[in-house]
């Protein structure tokens, strides 16, 4: 293992999707325990600057493979499909009409209640995608086809974000 393995490798888990939360966060603790400069002090200044690199790239890891979307996209770039999503807008047609839907519906919201069935909605979204994200990486290893779900989580993520925004004025 070396900084430059892959956060998979760093952290001594499978390429794919899937993870196990707890045993992530349980992994990361521990190379923080291994890699924890306070651990080097004896061994001078050299060897702290090296174990704060080791910090910086578990922390680095550790947030790429909690994240499912960051996950998704870096398994999808690791896999020679990057997502551009800066680049890359295309997204199917019913997908484009969900969006339009949902901006509307974001739009003429006027109570909490409105909003948080439209929050409902970007919730079971959500989970649709990540679901078939985990088929394609996983069991398919489409990842062509993950990216254009990947780039649809992004959009549902940050709609999320707008829809909890709204929430979060009305309710102040």
């Amino acid at each position: 293992m070396n900084l430059q393995s892959d956060d998979f490798e760093l952290f001594g888990l499978e390429r794919r999707f899937a993870q196990d939360r707890a045993a992530l966060d349980a992994r990361w603790k521990d190379l923080q325990r291994q890699a924890h400069p306070d651990k080097f002090s004896a061994q001078g200044s050299a060897a702290q600057r090296v174990a704060m690199q080791w910090s910086v790239r578990i922390n680095e890891a550790y947030q790429r493979l909690k994240s499912p979307l960051k996950r998704a996209a870096y398994l999808c770039e690791l896999h020679g499909a990057p997502v551009n999503a800066e680049n890359n807008t295309t997204m199917p047609a019913s997908f484009l009409m969900q969006q339009m839907q949902w901006r509307e519906e974001l739009d003429e919201a006027r109570d909490p209640q409105d909003l948080e069935q439209i929050s409902q909605q970007c919730r079971q979204a959500e989970r649709d995608v990540l679901l078939r994200i985990e088929q394609l990486l996983d069991q398919s290893h489409d990842y062509a086809a993950a990216v254009a779900q990947v780039r649809a989580l992004m959009f549902i993520e940050r709609f999320a974000a707008d829809v909890n925004d709204r929430l979060d004025r009305i309710e102040t």
